[in-house]
């Protein structure tokens, strides 16, 4: 949908106050949390994401994604998962720094870990500053991409992805030299369909 605009106000009222989901049936370690964490600047919405670094035993390096990770048991809940990651990967701290705007419904990934599927909860926030960004030792670059591209029909297309079963035809996003897919752009349909993009 070229031409659309879109506002933080729109995503905020999709999502209503803030809330947490109800805790996951998962384990620990079955669960994950990311922040999809939204910047107003120039009249634009932007998105943050995050080019993970290149590691020879990491099947995801290089791939983009959002911020997040693995629920620790040490974590509270998923939310205090999505805001310690964040602070670790980008020094980016969320409780100080942004507004929580809410969580979109947990999504599971097509792929097996270990004894059962790994669910990940999204929850969405408002960056209120403009902190400097800090990627460490996990994160190649932290990356802002408009929602209006994210949203446009014209930038969606395909690539053959070879993963673990036979290559297959790929939905994503590209946008300057980096592919959105999987995971990490289904999460952005989410957010855009909530918005009513």
């Amino acid at each position: 949908m070229v031409g659309t605009a879109i506002s933080i106000a729109d995503v905020r009222r999709a999502l209503g106050a803030p809330h947490q989901p109800a805790r996951m049936k998962a384990p620990p370690g079955q669960t994950a949390a990311v922040a999809a964490v939204l910047r107003e600047t120039g009249g634009a919405v932007e998105l943050l994401f995050i080019v993970r670094a290149e590691h020879p035993r990491d099947p995801w390096s290089g791939h983009v994604a959002f911020p997040g990770g693995r629920v620790d048991p040490t974590d509270a809940d998923a939310l205090a998962t999505a805001v310690r990651e964040t602070s670790e990967e980008l020094a980016l701290d969320l409780e100080r720094d942004a507004a929580l705007l809410g969580a979109l419904p947990a999504v599971r990934t097509h792929l097996q870990h270990g004894p059962g599927p790994l669910w990940v909860a999204p929850f969405v926030f408002q960056l209120l500053v403009a902190p400097g960004l800090v990627p460490n030792e996990e994160v190649q670059e932290a990356l802002w991409v408009p929602l209006e591209f994210l949203a446009d029909a014209g930038n969606r297309g395909r690539f053959l992805w070879d993963g673990p079963i036979p290559s297959i035809q790929m939905p994503c996003v590209r946008y300057d030299g980096r592919l959105i897919w999987g995971l990490t752009l289904r999460i952005v349909d989410l957010l855009l369909s909530l918005a009513g993009v």
